[in-house]
This record gives structure tokens, C-alpha cells and sequence, in this order.
């Protein structure tokens, strides 16, 4: 054999074994994944954990001027709904002069058409200075400024959920939620 020969036989032979060791190694890569998956996916969270992180809410059954309160998870919320004056009550406040500054519409999801509903107003139930449930007109006591008041530390929030007086920090937290029709919402952890 000449030399051009071996040569061409050994630059072949090479590319023939390049080929295979990169085509084993991605059968084996593939073989790992598809064992991998199933261990991977059960460290998600289960379709009844999943569906307990969530609720529905529909809108239309409470009054003007009252209150639900939905747990989910655990987790205390507040559905409101909120009469024309509590609105123009919470849309009158001098933003700037809040400690924890948010205007209404802020603090508001639109609907699926696009507008803002101001009469619905939906937030978490936990006080943010410990973590206490504040009441509401469900239980007959608004606060100062007619919105919740926490009874265990003297927090008082308007009627848009926004602390205006006492030692909690921030606003009542506006869950992650959507209207998945005009009078039904969905809130998720």
C-alpha cells in the first residue's frame, strides 16, 4: 500500500470513530434525560397542591360595602367590595404623604376587557407589621380611615388597603389574582 493510501484510510478511520463516539454520546445523553425526567418532575409540587394554591371567587355575591375572606394555602385574603364613597375616599388621598406610597389604580388588576373594576378591591390578610388578620366591616370595625384595623398593634389601613397609621410598614399586599369573567376572579399564591 502507498503511503497516500494509509493515510487516506487512517483520516476515514478517524472520522468513522468520531462520528460514533459523538453518536454514543448523545444516545447516552438522550437515555439520561429520559431517566432523569420522572425524578425531576416529582419534585414539583402535586396537582392537589397545585389546586389548593388558588381560588375562585365569584364577585357578584358580595354585598356593596362588604367583605369576604377566602383562604388559600393558609393564606388569609380579602375580597371587597368597595361603595362609591369608600372609592372616592381612596382615590382622594395625597399619595406623597403616605409611608408606604401606592395610588388606587395601582393597587387595582384590570378586568379582561381591560378597564380597571375600582369597586372590587382584593388583598392579602395579613397585617405587614406580624402577620396578625386584621378585621373590616365584616366585623364591624373599619379603623380611622374606614378601611381594616389591626387590633394587636394599633395598624389602621384605608379602603384601599394602604396602612396609614400604626407601626406596619407597608401596604396590604395585592395578591397575584385575574377576572376570568366580569364577576369571577382567580387568586394564586
Amino acid at each position: 500500500m502507498s503511503d497516500a493510501h494509509t493515510s487516506k484510510l487512517k483520516e476515514d478511520g478517524e472520522t468513522r470513530r468520531d462520528f460514533i463516539h459523538i453518536a454514543a454520546g448523545a444516545a447516552f445523553a438522550g437515555g439520561a434525560a429520559a431517566v432523569a425526567w420522572p425524578f425531576v418532575m416529582q419534585l414539583g409540587p402535586a396537582a392537589d397542591t397545585r389546586a389548593a394554591s388558588s381560588a375562585e371567587v365569584d364577585t357578584s355575591k358580595i354585598p356593596v360595602g362588604g367583605e369576604i375572606r377566602v383562604l388559600i394555602g393558609g393564606k388569609p385574603f380579602f375580597v371587597r367590595r368597595r361603595t362609591d364613597g369608600e372609592i372616592a375616599a381612596a382615590e382622594a388621598v395625597d399619595v406623597s404623604k403616605l409611608p408606604d406610597p401606592e395610588t388606587d389604580d395601582e393597587r387595582l388588576v384590570p378586568m379582561m376587557n381591560g378597564e380597571l373594576n375600582r369597586a372590587i378591591l382584593v388583598t392579602s390578610g395579613a397585617c405587614t407589621h406580624l402577620g396578625c388578620v386584621p378585621v373590616g366591616p365584616a366585623q364591624g370595625s373599619t379603623g380611622d380611615f374606614g378601611g381594616w384595623y389591626c387590633p394587636c398593634h394599633g395598624s389602621h389601613y384605608d379602603t384601599s388597603g394602604r396602612i396609614r397609621k400604626g407601626p406596619a410598614p407597608k401596604n396590604l399586599p395585592v395578591p397575584t389574582y385575574e377576572y376570568l369573567s366580569d364577576s369571577l376572579i382567580k387568586i394564586s399564591l
